[in-house]
């Protein structure tokens, strides 16, 4: 198993940039792409980005292409989730998710281990 620790949330102004990391410990020798999603109040679970497990592969939902950039330093167990331009728009809960095996994945069922999440919020 590999258990997730999201961090880097916080209240920012629109425009500003924020950097959420997903620290992950466990069973991390095994390669596993890494996604983040994100909720909002009343919202379902909205795809935000994913990456493979060498970091060649990355894929990202419509409303963060060009804004956000996900990375992850495997020598760190560390996933990253740059986000510039912030809009109120972004505000949510954002989740680390992390499922064994090579690929990224774009579904929130196709992962199998969760973060505990964390909070964004954009002020206009």
């Amino acid at each position: 198993q590999v258990q997730l620790v999201e961090s880097g949330g916080g209240l920012v102004q629109a425009g500003d940039s924020l950097r959420l990391s997903c620290t992950a410990s466990g069973r991390t020798a095994s390669s596993y792409g890494m996604g983040w999603f994100r909720q909002a109040p009343g919202k379902e679970r909205e795809f935000v980005a994913a990456i493979s497990w060498s970091g060649q592969s990355t894929a990202y939902g419509d409303p963060e292409v060009g804004r956000f950039t996900i990375s992850r330093d495997n020598a760190k167990n560390t996933g990253y989730l740059q986000m510039n331009s912030l809009k109120p728009e972004d505000t949510a809960t954002y989740y680390c998710a992390a499922q064994y095996g090579g690929s990224y994945y774009l579904g929130a069922d196709e992962y199998e281990y969760w973060g505990q999440g964390t909070q964004v919020t954009v002020s206009s």
